[in-house]
């Protein structure tokens, strides 16, 4: 029980410092989201190393060179997760923080019909329920924006294949990060080398504050990573999925609250459909997982009999 507690207060943090983003990315103005971006690379590859360092933890190394699979799949969440990254930045600093936020509510949903088109999974009636709630929500969405709201899809869709070829991949989380980053390293630097010679950088010219906070990304990364690892590790899967709505929820409050973002009445009533879709997928998720509980405890008690007689 109480790695139970601590996993689900380590789960909290993560969430709430992933929700508190939107707040921090403004700080690193006038640096643009792909300078932002590079940097992030790059001081998130330092921090690991250093975590790594300190766990003296390097054996890994020569077990995912040895398997070319595992190094392809982490090449391709290198490249998803720049995405995710990359057009998240630019959503913060383009005062779209309320639709950065619209992707990862929807996030769910996308993972759920990323398992019926790629993994023929079959779903139940409910989260059928919910998938065209969520559709119907991206409708009345488009029709709010006069355009389809590509950032939230791009961040749904980006981190839902993110998330899938990781668990492909079967890398832990610090070490993951580490590859991901490291392949994209030399892309990274070579950018900053660029503005650089260009005379467009902003790392170095705008104080030492504004490069303690771009070095902070690493930390900004890494910490909620090693958090979330933590929480992973003992707290359901259940659990894990109730917890994963507090980063977007914190994210539309910055957006609404701090940042000042307009909401029509169309806008509210397209999040609304979202949050019904997913207060029905989760209900649902909730459901389910009782009954598989409920399963295993009464295969469990029609084993015991048999164990005390052998």
């Amino acid at each position: 029980m109480p790695d139970l507690r601590r996993g689900v207060l380590f789960g909290i943090a993560a969430y709430i410092m992933w929700g508190l983003f939107p707040l921090y990315w403004p700080l690193l103005k006038p640096s643009g989201a792909v300078e932002i971006l590079a940097h992030r690379m790059v001081w998130s590859l330092v921090t690991v190393l250093v975590v790594l360092a300190i766990r003296r933890h390097w054996a890994w190394i020569k077990e995912i060179v040895r398997q070319p699979r595992k190094l392809g799949l982490l090449a391709v969440a290198a490249l998803f997760v720049t995405v995710n990254w990359g057009v998240y930045i630019y959503a913060v600093n383009s005062n779209q923080i309320v639709e950065g936020s619209l992707g990862y509510f929807i996030n769910p949903l996308v993972n759920v019909l990323f398992g019926v088109v790629l993994l023929r999974e079959r779903l139940r009636p409910l989260q059928w329920v919910a998938v065209g709630f969520g559709a119907l929500a991206v409708l009345v969405l488009t029709f709010d924006y006069g355009r389809l709201p590509w950032v939230a899809l791009t961040l749904a869709l980006s981190f839902g294949i993110y998330g899938l070829v990781k668990k492909r991949a079967g890398v832990a989380g610090t070490e993951s990060l580490a590859v991901e980053n490291l392949i994209m390293l030399l892309p990274a630097l070579g950018y900053l080398g660029f503005l650089q010679v260009g005379g467009e950088a902003t790392f170095g010219q705008e104080g030492s504050g504004h490069v303690l906070l771009m070095v902070g990304t690493g930390l900004l990364t890494a910490v909620p990573l090693i958090c979330f690892g933590a929480a992973a590790i003992s707290v359901p899967l259940s659990t894990i999925g109730l917890l994963q709505y507090i980063a977007p929820i914190l994210q539309f409050a910055c957006g609404v609250l701090v940042a000042g973002e307009v909401m029509p009445s169309s806008r509210w009533i397209g999040f609304s459909i979202v949050w019904l879709a997913l207060a029905v997928f989760t209900y649902d998720s909730l459901r389910a997982a009782r009954k598989t509980r409920t399963a295993r405890r009464m295969q469990a008690r029609l084993l015991q009999p048999e164990r005390s007689t052998t």
